[in-house]
């Protein structure tokens, strides 16, 4: 390919194609503005083919690079970050269309394109994305054997078919490269400062925000239990704890933080399982009470919490083991936790503050006025809604002697803060309850409607107590899930109507659901979660060691072994088509040689023709129409005049293969009673 050559038009139909394919995910997180660019330089590097319109010059150039600049910093509010970034080499993948005279340049925007499609696993990484991109790479490749087309053979089907099969090629490569190679840090891995938390949570709580949550059928994380998992009423996954309240909103404390545990005992039954944390850059990661783990990516906080050394950019699996019935700090309190989950905010709720004066009067021990209060939500009118009424500035008086409907957070934020007026040290904790299970691969969904708050209380000789005060308000919504809790109010997943967790109740569209989320479990499990620790382990049980010299050399071996067939196949000498006319005659020859009938060397097809109407006179009908119409098949000088034959010919192929004798038939007898030749003689 000549630099000075002009790019084909083909492989330019290609490479527009597939630069409007590659430039699709990234279109949701974009502006209008981003599109209607690309479709102008499209239309003017069209023009520019056409000769209708010239290349831009400098002054142009540099006037549009420098409003694409304004317009990135304008969108991102900054030209540094992921976002921007990614933003802003999209912009230059348009207007290099611009700037293409030669295949040279072709060749950069094909490149360019590549990279672009690798990017947009930055910000997903999903089964759809994932062919969605192999779609991108094809295009891309049939523009790059486009630009290698002559003119004279410039085909866009050969060029697709062509980009199809090299792509088939690579396929074995890939798979031995991905498993072998050494695994680095997966390109989504970046960190991205700039991105929103997508796990739903956040360092602190307002009624309404874990209401909304709620809505949203979106997947927070799967868990793979060794054995059979906890009843729904036992899952709670701790994710925070929240101590500090300022009269409106619970918010974790900085003392949270921090690798320090005191005092537990574990107790009980045990849990060992996996979870599947998708990314949400915050270091929240889910288990039940009583957590260990041994990853080193993990620590456990001074709340008894497992949390991320850094902020989960990428997902993450990690394997936890819990004790639900340990004791958390049962001995002593210490005075800074104390003074910490005691605090109350001067001059909010008075109502509350003298509830639990009543309450602390009739009950001086800790653990009975835990169970008093208890009593008083499964007693009184509360109703647990996602529908509350709105509170003002003493929200917990309103709710508790009010209004008397709210949501997890209400019960969870009211009953803390009557345990703090009473004395007893309380905090919220936040994450989720309950789960789906999926019977395909034996793990639990958990959704973002199932975020949940509860209530932990410090009882001397018993550490910190877990209590829901939701559970004596709405059994149902601990048991067997928020669907169940709101079946009579009807608004479950109500902004989300297709969503398709909504219709569990019909059979073929729950068992597709969990069809397809098991698909993507694997897929997060086997291919984005086979990172450096599993590949380790894979050396270790298929070699033997995690040595680097004899991977090395198996996968030296494996390559080779891959690479020696297709190195064959696309060597191996080019085989000429055979005509259908051929392979009938081939098929004919194959048959008649049982009967010892086969065409003789330089035979021709009347020759043959003649010989056997003599030797078969009950088939010479049959003989006839095959040779006929083999003979204006194969002789046909006007291009296309023998087309109509080819389904004739394979019909009277057909009659002639079923006319004929199993058995060789006997030679004509004389009168004489020999052969027609020796009689003859």
């Amino acid at each position: 390919m000549s630099s000075h050559a002009l790019i084909p038009r083909n492989s330019l139909v290609w490479l527009l194609t597939a630069q409007v394919v590659a430039l699709m995910p990234h279109l949701p997180r974009l502006p209008l503005w981003v599109a209607v660019l690309w479709l102008g330089c499209a239309v003017w590097r069209v023009q520019i083919q056409r000769m209708r319109w010239r290349y831009p010059g400098l002054v142009v150039r540099m006037l549009a690079l420098a409003a694409v600049t304004l317009g990135v910093y304008l969108t991102q509010g900054t030209l540094i970050g992921l976002d921007a970034a990614v933003m802003l080499l999209l912009m230059l993948f348009m207007l290099k269309l611009l700037e293409m005279r030669r295949p040279r340049d072709a060749l950069v925007v094909i490149y360019l394109g590549l990279f672009i499609v690798a990017t947009a696993f930055l910000f997903d990484q999903s089964i759809p994305l994932a062919l969605f991109q192999c779609f991108s790479l094809l295009l891309l490749v049939a523009a790059l054997v486009g630009l290698q087309q002559t003119p004279g053979r410039n085909d866009p089907a050969r060029a697709m078919r062509m980009a199809g099969v090299l792509l088939l090629q690579a396929v074995p490569l890939m798979i031995v490269l991905f498993v072998l190679f050494p695994r680095m840090g997966p390109l989504w891995a970046v960190n991205a400062p700039g991105q929103q938390a997508r796990t739903g949570l956040a360092e602190s709580m307002t009624p309404a925000d874990v209401a909304e949550l709620a809505r949203s059928g979106g997947l927070a994380f799967r868990a793979a239990f060794d054995g059979a998992p906890p009843v729904q009423s036992q899952l709670y996954w701790r994710a925070m704890t929240l101590s500090r309240f300022d009269g409106r909103t619970w918010s974790q404390s900085p003392l949270a933080s921090g690798s320090m545990p005191r005092h537990w005992e574990p107790q009980g039954e045990s849990y060992s399982y996996q979870v599947i944390a998708t990314a949400s850059h915050q270091p929240w990661v889910f288990s039940l009470r009583g957590a260990s783990s041994d990853d080193e990516r993990l620590l456990l906080n001074r709340d008894f919490i497992l949390q991320a050394r850094r902020p989960l950019n990428q997902g993450m699996a990690y394997r936890a083991m819990s004790y639900p019935a340990s004791l958390l700090e049962p001995l002593e309190l210490e005075t800074q936790q104390r003074r910490l989950n005691l605090h109350l905010p001067e001059g909010f709720d008075p109502r509350s503050r003298d509830f639990a004066a009543e309450l602390r009067q009739s009950h001086p021990d800790d653990a009975d006025l835990l169970q008093a209060l208890l009593r008083h939500f499964n007693r009184e009118p509360f109703h647990y809604t996602l529908r509350p009424t709105p509170l003002g500035q003493h929200s917990n008086d309103e709710f508790l002697f009010d209004s008397r409907r709210g949501f997890c957070a209400h019960f969870a934020g009211a009953m803390t803060f009557v345990l703090r007026a009473a004395g007893i040290p309380a905090r919220v904790v936040a994450g989720y309850q309950g789960g789906e299970l999926n019977p395909r691969g034996n793990y639990v969904l958990v959704h973002q409607f199932d975020a949940h708050a509860w209530v932990e209380a410090w009882l001397p000789g018993q550490g910190w107590v877990s209590v829901d005060p939701t559970f004596q308000v709405a059994p149902e919504r601990i048991e067997r899930g928020l669907q169940e809790a709101l079946q009579s109010e009807g608004s479950f997943l109500e902004g989300s109507p297709l969503a398709a967790v909504r219709y569990r109740n019909i059979g073929w569209l729950n068992n597709a659901r969990l069809f397809w989320d098991d698909l993507n479990y694997q897929w997060q499990l086997r291919v984005l979660g086979y990172q450096s620790d599993r590949q380790s382990e894979f050396f270790r049980r298929w070699l033997g060691s995690a040595d680097w010299q004899r991977i090395g050399l198996v996968s030296l071996v494996v390559l080779l072994l891959c690479m020696l067939p297709m190195a064959w196949w696309i060597l191996r000498p080019a085989r000429r088509p055979v005509s259908r006319q051929r392979r009938a005659w081939l098929k004919l020859n194959r048959r008649l040689a049982r009967l010892q009938l086969q065409a003789a060397t330089g035979e021709g097809p009347r020759a043959w023709q003649q010989r056997l109407m003599q030797t078969l006179p009950g088939q010479q009908a049959e003989i006839s129409d095959f040779f006929d119409e083999y003979v204006r098949l194969s002789y046909a000088t006007a291009p296309g005049a023998g087309e109509g034959s080819s389904r004739q010919l394979d019909l009277a192929l057909r009659a002639l293969l079923r006319a004929l004798p199993r058995s060789k038939p006997p030679r004509p007898i004389t009168l004489t009673g020999l052969p027609d030749e020796e009689s003859r003689l």
